[in-house]
């Protein structure tokens, strides 16, 4: 039942991935992996062994995952509630923030309420839009602004759960709260290496392609997140599909220069070497 009125703010994603699905830096993957550990034992370190101090704070963690857009965030979000055997809930920030003075803080409250009957990790994206910073008081609003997230910093030390917060930009965490924080873990962009892997979970045997893709040069050549490769592999097996044919590597650097007018890039000769004229203007 409490499940049942927690989805209705947020949207449960069933666990399925593991740290072994995760492509990141390993001192990234060590610092999510003890943050499983931490959580799998805080009841013992916070509750048995009494380390949890005497105040208000409850024994539930928070971690900050700070990182451009389609860096592993949300996937490293599901590892850890697989690891934990949770589900994770990503909150649907339209149904907590308010225009209405008061409404937000009420909304959120009855989500920590809900959340605490359910084994679920809470997962809230574009984290800033609820714990923004603090800003110089001008007018009525900015009061109530600042205390709505004041609000927000003492009800998530109460929380007994786990919460991840996910956010593009760090800086745009307010400071008072960034110290209640148990972790942060920086999602770097990926370098060579890890593109190459990405570039490889993307491209799954199941995928026909021909014997000409050199995913060295897909690497090497294109400064791209895991969320860009997914997307460019996708464009360019919908390309070929209708065709019944395989994936060439003409088709994905098609769809590198798709992706790249999307994100408002543009495509350079020096970047696309030989393919170039395959995605010139």
């Amino acid at each position: 039942q409490n499940a049942g009125r927690l989805e209705a703010r947020a949207r449960r994603i069933p666990a399925c991935a593991t740290f072994d699905d995760v492509v990141l830096p390993s001192r990234v993957l060590a610092q999510l992996t003890e943050l499983s550990e931490w959580a799998l034992w805080r009841d013992r370190v916070r509750g048995e062994w009494g380390m949890g101090g005497k105040g208000t704070k409850g024994r539930g963690m928070t971690a900050l995952f700070a990182g451009s857009s389609g860096t592993g965030k949300t996937l490293s979000a599901e590892a850890i509630a697989a690891s934990l055997g949770f589900d994770l809930y990503a909150i649907d920030l339209s149904t907590v923030v308010d225009k209405y003075i008061g409404e937000t803080e009420k909304h959120l409250e009855r989500i920590f309420e809900e959340a605490e009957g359910v084994n679920g990790v809470l997962f809230f994206d574009e984290a800033d839009a609820l714990f923004g910073k603090r800003s110089e008081t001008k007018e009525a609003k900015d009061r109530y602004a600042n205390v709505e997230v004041a609000y927000l910093l003492q009800r998530m030390e109460q929380f007994n759960g786990l919460a991840v917060l996910a956010t593009n930009l760090k800086a745009n965490i307010d400071e008072g709260f960034t110290r209640r924080l148990d972790t942060v873990i920086i999602f770097p962009d990926p370098e060579p290496p890890e593109r190459q892997r990405l570039w490889a979970a993307h491209l799954p045997d199941t995928l026909p392609m021909t014997d000409d893709i050199d995913l060295d040069f897909l690497a090497r050549a294109f400064e791209l997140t895991g969320g860009d490769i997914r997307n460019i592999c996708l464009a360019a097996a919908h390309r070929t599909a209708p065709e019944g044919r395989p994936v060439a590597m003409g088709d994905l650097v098609w769809a590198v220069g798709r992706e790249y007018r999307k994100l408002g890039r543009l495509c350079t000769a020096g970047e696309f070497g030989p393919f170039f004229e395959l995605v010139k203007a």
